[in-house]
């Protein structure tokens, strides 16, 4: 079982789920009563959207993302679907674009002011017609820019790029038609060259989306899947589902055998679906219950037992479906690594759900956030339908960085293995930003200072932050590697900085003893 490992040392041992303050809530707000096993809620750091109900079509409420508090029973919505909105997503690239899916068969792209709406929204920027059926699930691209996914009711994914002119497109690029049954689940993996989906026939199957052929497809007789998530570049896949008891269960496969599972376990006699949410940056897994108030969450290694359980958060009120918040618009002060939206119609309430490290420092955590995906898109869409594939742009999530302008990631380079210094390194894939190219000479002082701490006596010599030395690192083979060494010696520099002044004040304090001390014996 995934608890069992007592003494597993783990840096998000002691992360816990804190609920926001009624007052930090959103009130009043009329949830859907939609039975379909979706989210209903999008959010991002400028609004957070949720479906709602609807007299005569289908419709979901954009509110901004601080507008707290009771909601206007006549705020207006977003509503030019003539049946139920079953779907909605945020456009990862652009804050103020969404897409919605519906049981009118056609999905709608949707541009959302910048400031407070004052009237309804009825007509869209673009409008997706190709399903014969119902459409119940949408997903954009995760590195390619105007690329989205829908799968309907017809059994038929289709492949769109909205780059181009025409307001109604009526033509998808590529129609991915490998399933037998409604699609429940769509996942990518991180570049997006790999699509994993989850089938009513109960099959699990890894697309290549671009030649529309399936590269693994599995089943198990001890699984019927609901839903699949990709778990970053692990080339491991999460599923949830049932047992054939009807248990609630989650399992893990090796996205290169679907034929027997890595790990199966039973949850609890349940009947509420389970959703996966996996956070690539900490290798945190969230199972979400849908119909009840738990969230359970584990951490994900490469070697065995693979799923390690950490923790429960529990609450007597039940959920109908979740939005999470991405990395860019979390507290970072308050050491928050993830943000649920909690959907309670019982209540008409939409409950935020922080997940903490308990942290006692005040300064910024540099180990709990690792360079984050970017809301800038890494290839256009004409560059991804054409064959190439890219993983997202990165970004830190220190304060006071350039939060827009992040760093590129190009995993079709070769891996660095003979450059030593940072700024060769950075030079040799021909990354370096502006902001970086004034950087050497401050990395070239900070190691000499190491070299220097280095050169004293061991009882003087000063510890180096979070037990890490650049000299006995191996050079990084990836640029993400690359970049996590960049901010920690950045964050090393700034330490150094920081002891050298703290000794010039020792230095001072010591010469002003050593007069007064003079002036008494000549006293």
């Amino acid at each position: 079982m995934s608890w069992h490992p007592q003494y597993r040392s783990s840096k998000f041992r002691h992360v816990y789920g804190k609920a926001a303050s009624k007052d930090k809530c959103y009130d009043c707000v009329p949830i859907t009563h939609n039975i379909n096993d979706n989210h209903f809620c999008a959010v991002n750091p400028s609004f957070i959207a949720v479906v709602t109900e609807c007299v005569g079509g289908g419709a979901f409420l954009v509110i901004p993302i601080k507008q707290t508090g009771k909601l206007d029973p006549h705020y207006p919505k977003v509503c030019g679907h003539k049946g139920n909105v079953l779907d909605i997503k945020w456009n990862p690239f652009n804050d103020f674009v969404i897409a919605s899916c519906s049981e009118d068969a056609t999905v709608k792209i949707w541009d959302i002011p910048n400031q407070l709406l004052k009237r309804n929204i009825t007509t869209p920027k673009k409008e997706l017609l190709g399903h014969a059926r119902r459409v119940g699930l949408i997903e954009w691209h995760p590195t390619a820019d105007n690329i989205l996914f829908s799968s309907g009711y017809d059994y038929k994914i289709m492949i769109w790029n909205l780059g181009v002119m025409d307001a109604v497109i009526s033509n998808p690029v590529k129609i991915l038609d490998a399933h037998k049954d409604v699609v429940l689940s769509m996942s990518f993996n991180t570049d997006g060259s790999l699509l994993a989906t989850a089938c009513r026939d109960r099959k699990i199957r890894v697309i290549d989306p671009r030649a529309g052929t399936v590269l693994q497809e599995g089943s198990y007789k001890s699984h019927r899947v609901n839903k699949v998530s990709f778990l970053g570049n692990m080339k491991m896949l999460f599923s949830t589902g049932t047992s054939r008891w009807n248990n609630r269960q989650i399992a893990l496969w090796d996205q290169n055998d679907l034929s027997v599972p890595l790990l199966e376990e039973d949850l609890d006699g349940s009947s509420g679906l389970l959703f996966p949410v996996y956070d690539s940056d900490t290798h945190m897994l969230y199972v979400v219950g849908k119909g009840d108030g738990n969230i359970r969450y584990y951490e994900i290694s490469p070697e065995k037992p693979y799923l390690n359980y950490l923790m429960e958060y529990h609450s007597h009120l039940p959920q109908k479906g979740i939005g999470m918040m991405p990395k860019r618009g979390l507290d970072v002060a308050a050491c928050e690594i993830f943000r649920f939206y909690k959907l309670i119609p019982t209540k008409s309430l939409i409950e935020p759900i922080s997940m903490i490290v308990p942290r006692r420092s005040e300064s910024y955590q540099a180990d709990i956030y690792p360079p984050t995906a970017a809301a800038q898109p890494a290839l256009t869409a004409e560059e991804w339908l054409a064959g190439i594939n890219k993983g997202p742009l990165l970004v830190s999530l220190r304060p006071g960085s350039e939060a827009v302008k992040s760093l590129p990631q190009f995993p079709d380079q070769e891996p660095l293995t003979e450059a030593t210094d940072l700024s060769q390194q950075q030079e040799a894939q021909g990354k370096i930003s502006v902001e970086d190219k004034q950087k050497p000479r401050e990395i070239e002082r900070g190691r000499k200072r190491l070299k220097v701490e280095e050169s004293l006596p061991e009882n003087q010599q000063t510890c180096l932050s979070n037990g890490f030395d650049v000299f006995q690192c191996s050079p990084p083979k990836t640029e993400s590697e690359l970049l996590q060494m960049y901010y920690r010696q950045q964050e090393e520099i700034r330490r150094l900085r920081e002891l050298v002044i703290q000794r010039d004040i020792q230095i001072k304090q010591l010469s002003l003893e050593l007069r007064n001390l003079c002036t008494d014996t000549d006293d």
